[in-house]
């Protein structure tokens, strides 16, 4: 399906290896809008599905999105382009490391569904592994980017593997970003612990705030809580 219908915004994604999931739709989703964000940044931006998920949830006035991938930011600013939207949505082609060398601007949130795969092996499909293997965004550089680019009061949100929870949190901590509400994702009531939506802060609090989320009851058997995470967004919710 090369075009994804969402209620306020459509995705082309003939173009990119990456296709719209779950785990983005989760993200755009989940992040933590609450305090009013005035600059947004998207690591990774892919069809660009979660920055326009941002855009329809907050009123932020600049949300810009980083792709390293010349085929997927060829297709992020077209979705963009093609949104209401686009007139606060920006997407640079650029790696993570070229984008915080001259760092212009901080961000009051920061999301990213960095590439995960850390396992070894690769696909005869280039493009899809450069977008799957977290040896092109690794988690390290992505807390170093979080540090330098989040604003005094802002806040940093990512979907992750779950098996990766606890290392990515003890990254995070020493460049002194804390865990600020975690929430972990099942397949079905019976299944394990899939990923884990994550959200850090520059100030600790005395209580992280922690919950689980299923998203089906049976295949195509949504939960109420998943439906009320997306139905703003899905057609058939």
């Amino acid at each position: 399906m090369s075009t994804f219908s969402f209620k306020q915004f459509s995705i082309k994604q003939d173009k990119t290896a990456m296709k719209v999931g779950t785990d983005g739709v989760l993200l755009g989703s989940w992040a933590p809008v609450h305090h009013n964000p005035f600059s947004v940044l998207d690591i990774g931006a892919g069809t660009g599905i979660i920055a326009l998920m941002l855009a329809q949830r907050c009123s932020a006035e600049q949300i810009d999105a980083l792709e390293i991938d010349e085929e997927a930011h060829e297709q992020a600013v077209e979705n963009f382009e093609a949104s209401p939207w686009g007139d606060r949505l920006f997407c640079f082609h650029a790696g993570l490391d070229e984008f915080i060398d001259e760092p212009e601007d901080e961000y009051d949130l920061i999301v990213s569904n960095p590439p995960f795969y850390a396992e070894d092996y690769k696909t005869e499909n280039e493009q899809r592994d450069l977008a799957r293997f977290q040896d092109a965004m690794p988690f390290e550089e992505l807390v170093e980017a979080a540090d330098l680019l989040l604003s005094e009061n802002g806040i940093f949100a990512l979907i992750i593997p779950y098996k990766e929870e606890e290392k990515f949190i003890a990254l995070a901590k020493e460049a002194e970003l804390f865990p600020l509400k975690i929430t972990h994702v099942k397949g079905t009531p019976k299944s394990e612990i899939k990923r884990s939506l994550l959200a850090f802060s520059r100030n600790e609090v005395p209580e992280i705030e922690i919950d689980e989320l299923i998203i089906e009851i049976h295949r195509h058997v949504y939960t109420p809580e998943y439906i009320e995470l997306t139905k703003d967004f899905y057609l058939k919710m």
